[in-house]
């Protein structure tokens, strides 16, 4: 009977696996930055991506971590997101169809998944005379002062 391999930094992160089965080299600072990525069930931009890396390595430098998050969204493992606020933002590229509602008062990103508007948006795309290739859907909004707090917060489904 083999020992259990240790599950914390032995661990392969889902982004570091597709980066290596793109062939990409992974140093050190990358493999930390995909396993942050990884981790993340927000939207970072570079920032707060450099903030949580150097949370783990004091080392590793902004101008990095911007070369490893172009390299990721050119290798179609990110996509860039802009949410507004002047900052992009990223998310896994293979997360399965998903939406966002943006709350424009604190920036909040909510993840949502609905058929029905999937459904109404090949629809759409049918009459116009065309086969739906890709659907990004983005709300912005405000939530009203009496419902404050009381937003359903609902995940993407994969």
């Amino acid at each position: 009977m083999q020992p259990a391999a240790p599950a914390s930094a032995e661990a392969i992160s889902r982004i570091e696996r597709r980066c290596i089965e793109r062939g990409l080299k992974m140093t050190g600072q990358r493999r930390l930055i995909a396993r942050v990525l990884s981790e993340s069930s927000d939207h970072p931009d570079v920032e707060e991506l450099y903030r949580r890396a150097t949370r783990h390595d004091r080392r590793i430098s902004l101008a990095t971590v911007y070369r490893t998050v172009r390299l990721l969204q050119a290798e179609g493992i990110l996509e860039r997101r802009d949410f507004g606020g002047g900052r992009a933002r990223f998310d896994q590229a293979d997360r399965g169809a998903h939406h966002h509602l943006i709350d424009l008062d604190s920036g909040q990103v909510i993840e949502f998944a609905d058929p029905r508007l999937d459904a109404l948006a090949r629809q759409i795309a049918e009459e116009l005379g065309f086969e739906l290739a890709d659907l990004r859907l983005e709300l912005f909004g405000r939530s009203p002062p009496h419902k404050a707090g009381a937003r359903p917060r609902r995940k993407a489904t994969a």
